[in-house]
């Protein structure tokens, strides 16, 4: 993680407090980047995240899937001969 501190200067343990608070309030996600603007007695944090990768689930044939990989060639041929509606 990308720590800046701009707008003035704190001490470490102060920047470590801020590290440790984005961390927990963000478990769930990677953090990428935390900027520390420092305004006088206030303090903005601001976050920048990673992409998160995921995977697209779709409903075909009644089956729900992410690849085709797993199907066998009558579910394949299935879904290459089904009519797709586009929106």
């Amino acid at each position: 993680m990308q720590v800046i501190v701009t707008g003035g200067e704190i001490p470490e343990e102060e920047k470590a407090a801020y590290i440790k608070y984005c961390l927990e309030k963000y478990k769930n996600k990677r953090i990428d980047r935390l900027e520390i603007r420092v305004d006088g007695e206030y303090v903005d944090l601001l976050v920048d995240f990673k992409p998160m990768p995921f995977d697209r689930i779709r409903r075909i044939t009644g089956y729900l899937v992410g690849t085709l990989d797993r199907f066998n060639n009558a579910k394949q041929a299935e879904v290459r001969d089904r009519l797709k509606h586009n929106i």
